[in-house]
C-alpha cells in the first residue's frame, strides 16, 4: 500500500489494537442503548477519545478518497482533505452526537408569566441521515409558561437547537427531539415548534429542486387542546418565503 501524506499518528487505541470507535460501540451495546445517527452518545466517550476518533476518521476518509481515485499526493487542493472532512464531521457538523447538552441556566418564573412567548426564527443546520447532505432551515418555538415553568434565556433555545440539529437527522424526528428537550427543561403548559428547511439531498442531487422546502410542526399541551392559541402562534410566525 502506498504511503499517505499528512496522516495523523496512530492513536493510543489503535496502538492497543482496538479502534476507539469499536471501544465506544462496545460500551453502548453493553449498556443496551441505541447509537442511531441522531442519538447523543457523549456518555460513552471517555476523555481524550474524541481526538483518537478524529485520527481514526481521518485514516478512513483517506481510504474513501483513494477509492474515488483522487490523487491526494500530487493534488495540493486535496492533500489535507481527509483531515479537514474528519474534523468537520467529528468537531463541527455532527458535534451534537459526541458532546453533552449545553449548560442551561434556569430561573424560576417569579412573575408568574403565562402569556404566549415566541422565539425565532433560529437558523439551524444539520445533515440528512440518508445522504449526509446539508439540511438548512429555520425554527420557531412557542412556549406558554406557567408559574412552575423554568425560564431560560433566548440564546439558550438556539444552543439547544444547535445541539439537537448537530447530528445526522430526519426533520420529522429532529423537531420531536427538540420538543422533548425543551419540555423537559422548562415544563411549560404548552409548547409548539415549527421547522422549515431546505434539504440539499433534493437540491444538490436527485431531482435537483432548489425551491422545495419541508415544513413540519410539533404541538404539545394546551397547543393541542386550544385551537385559538394554536392559530395565534401560527399567525405570528412568517409564512414560507
Amino acid at each position: 500500500m502506498k504511503p499517505q501524506p499528512d496522516l495523523p499518528p496512530a492513536s493510543a487505541a489503535a496502538a492497543e489494537g482496538t479502534p476507539v470507535s469499536v471501544k465506544i460501540r462496545e460500551r453502548i451495546k453493553a449498556a443496551r442503548k441505541r447509537f442511531n445517527a441522531n442519538d447523543n452518545i457523549a456518555d460513552f466517550v471517555q476523555p481524550g477519545e474524541l481526538d483518537a476518533l478524529l485520527d481514526e476518521v481521518t485514516v478512513k476518509m483517506q481510504g474513501v478518497l483513494d477509492s474515488l481515485v483522487i490523487d491526494t499526493e500530487r493534488d495540493h487542493n486535496s492533500a489535507d482533505t481527509a483531515r479537514r472532512v474528519a474534523k468537520m464531521y467529528v468537531a463541527e457538523v455532527f458535534k451534537g452526537r459526541y458532546v453533552k447538552a449545553p449548560a442551561i441556566t434556569e430561573f424560576p418564573n417569579t412573575e408568574r408569566l403565562n402569556e404566549l412567548m415566541i422565539v425565532g426564527p433560529i437558523t439551524v443546520r444539520s445533515a440528512c441521515s440518508h445522504h449526509l447532505c446539508p439540511v438548512i432551515g429555520r425554527v420557531w418555538i412557542g412556549v406558554l409558561p406557567n408559574e412552575h415553568t423554568n425560564v431560560i434565556g433566548l440564546s439558550k433555545y438556539a444552543r439547544l437547537a444547535e445541539w439537537i440539529m448537530g447530528r445526522p437527522q430526519i426533520q420529522e424526528e429532529a423537531v420531536v427531539q427538540l420538543a422533548d428537550c425543551i419540555q423537559a427543561k422548562t415544563k411549560p403548559d404548552g409548547l409548539a415548534i415549527v421547522m422549515q428547511a431546505t434539504h440539499y439531498c433534493m437540491a444538490w442531487r436527485g431531482v435537483k429542486d432548489m425551491d422545495s422546502r419541508m415544513i413540519n410542526s410539533v404541538m404539545r399541551g394546551v397547543f393541542l387542546k386550544d385551537m385559538n392559541l394554536r392559530r395565534e402562534f401560527l399567525a405570528l410566525i412568517p409564512q414560507k418565503t
